[in-house]
């Protein structure tokens, strides 16, 4: 399969609670990261959310720091009982993306 993301994606230990934004509904949901980059994040729940919509997140990054940031979902898929979610960063400050770029060079450079 030809790899088509823009930026090198990095596992993450974090959660997130996710708000849609369209329908005013403040739900929290627990979910597992299993990647991040500049532009997006892969995660997992057993929550169903609808593709195109955008939710409101507070990322916990490895510095405790924690970001605030719009995903909008861009891909699902469901695995057993769980569904995998592919998102976007939407209006994401550049100096968050960069926390992020910086993080992953800090960790290519280690290896």
């Amino acid at each position: 399969m030809e790899e088509r993301r823009r930026s090198e994606r990095m596992h993450l230990d974090s959660q997130l609670i996710l708000k849609r934004l369209d329908d005013g509904v403040g739900e929290q949901v627990a979910i597992e990261i299993t990647d991040v980059s500049k532009t997006g994040v892969g995660f997992s729940c057993t929550e169903a959310l609808t593709i195109g919509a955008i939710y409101e997140s507070y990322l916990t990054i490895w510095t405790k720091e924690v970001l605030h940031a719009f995903l909008e979902i861009v891909r699902i898929e469901k695995v057993g009982d769980l569904f995998s979610y592919g998102s976007t960063f939407v209006g994401m400050p550049e100096m968050d993306a960069a926390r992020i770029e910086v993080y992953q060079t800090v960790e290519h450079t280690a290896k």
